[in-house]
């Protein structure tokens, strides 16, 4: 079977046709090179107007690589016409199996996209005999196609969280959370009020007022934007950094617990004690359960933090809004009667956030941010994978890319 006869069947461009094949060295490495031509009696297409004008010139033939078949690269060679658009001017003419200026045929920029969604992009550049350079147009393309053409209705629940990619330096991240459609929305460069506003007028005022629920954290500059923007959303503050409080306060009485053993020769006490205390019991191993256990037998600050925490999670498993409240007020009130300043710092945190911890019970648990930090593991995840980039710009196209969930451009046929 002849090669042309597997594209026509797979690749087909109407109004243009497959011409001769040959083996030339391209680069410096053998390749297959397809001659394309256009049917006769054809116009050219003005790619802005896309409307059939008559033949102005005929450009100098190009390379348009394709995907590589057996171990050899694969290019269409092209001359192309300029339509003598009377609106436009002479313009290189539309063609089918690229856009633009690119080098590359809209098909195998799908294609190394997809790849680069598997394997690092430094992998896929190796893989398929490219550059970087190559792989990261091809992902840029497919995100910018992507984002043109991202569906936004009946989005009721979004998660706000940052992410951080370097010294002090931070990107904003808002994720759609709704049940069957989780992906990130929108990012923004830095940590700031006007970076979530930006959020806001990007995303549109009448889709703002139809949020239900919004989970963020407790930086204050973030919840007034929330309250300003989103009028009828409950902003749910997420359990995750409400627990994470509770993890730092017993940390710290640790650390300044172990310093005064140590000075009395009891510091073994603590050895290896950090991760004992922090850690859910689900998660422990059986030694150290055991540990634990020994651990609880000393009667020191750490046990009680840590004791006063397994306490507050009762809270999580309360069915009514106003049992929950009641013990709230409870444990804030035995809190606040202790001398252990760190767990009192978090009570006054949780008193001051009432009403919005308690929102929590208003959704019925539907939402948290559990699903934002699993979303911010993969973005992680996609940062080491698109290794090698070079500015913000390129972070943001790789997250997207990886968490976007967005649509690609049609092509005749699909791959693995």
């Amino acid at each position: 079977m002849l090669l042309k006869t597997i594209l026509n069947q797979s690749e087909k461009f109407k109004s243009f046709v497959y011409d001769t094949v040959t083996f030339e060295m391209v680069d410096g490495h053998k390749a297959l090179v397809i001659d394309m031509k256009a049917r006769k009696d054809t116009r050219p297409i003005c790619p802005t107007c896309m409307r059939k004008h008559s033949v102005h010139d005929t450009q100098k033939a190009r390379l348009y690589e394709y995907i590589p078949i057996l171990g050899f690269k694969l290019y269409f060679r092209y001359a192309r016409r300029r339509a003598n658009c009377k609106i436009h001017g002479p313009t290189a003419e539309h063609i089918p199996w690229a856009v633009g200026n690119a080098h590359q045929t809209t098909t195998y920029q799908v294609y190394l996209a997809r790849w680069a969604k598997r394997l690092s992009w430094k992998e896929t550049a190796g893989i398929f005999k490219t550059s970087w350079d190559s792989v990261f147009r091809a992902v840029k393309f497919v995100v910018g196609y992507g984002l043109a053409h991202q569906r936004l209705e009946g989005i009721k629940q979004i998660g706000i969280d940052e992410i951080s990619y370097g010294w002090q330096k931070y990107l904003t991240l808002v994720y759609q959370l709704d049940k069957g459609c989780r992906r990130l929305l929108w990012s923004g460069r830095e940590r700031r009020v006007k970076t979530l506003i930006r959020f806001f007028w990007w995303f549109g005022r009448e889709r703002s007022e139809l949020l239900e629920y919004v989970s963020s954290d407790m930086w204050a500059p973030y919840m007034k934007v929330i309250k300003k923007k989103a009028v009828n959303a409950l902003n749910i503050l997420d359990r995750f950094h409400i627990m994470k409080k509770f993890n730092e306060a017993i940390d710290t009485i640790r650390r300044e617990e172990a310093k005064q053993l140590s000075r009395h020769c009891k510091g073994h006490i603590l050895i290896h004690s950090r991760w004992l205390l922090l850690k859910n019991k689900v998660n422990m191993t059986e030694n150290q359960v055991v540990k634990l256990k020994d651990l609880l037998r000393h009667k020191l600050c750490s046990v009680k933090g840590y004791l006063m925490r397994e306490d507050f999670q009762r809270f999580w498993r309360f069915l009514y809004l106003g049992c929950a409240e009641k013990f709230l007020h409870a444990w804030i009130k035995r809190t606040m009667y202790t001398r252990l300043e760190p767990m009192k710092k978090v009570a006054r945190m949780l008193r001051k956030h009432k009403a919005l911890i308690l929102n929590w019970f208003r959704a019925e648990g539907k939402v948290s941010n559990g699903p934002v930090e699993g979303l911010n593991l993969k973005a992680k995840l996609a940062m080491r994978k698109a290794y090698g980039f070079r500015n913000v710009k390129t972070l943001q196209i790789a997250l997207y890319h990886a968490l976007g969930n967005l649509p690609e451009p049609e092509i005749s046929h699909k791959f693995c």
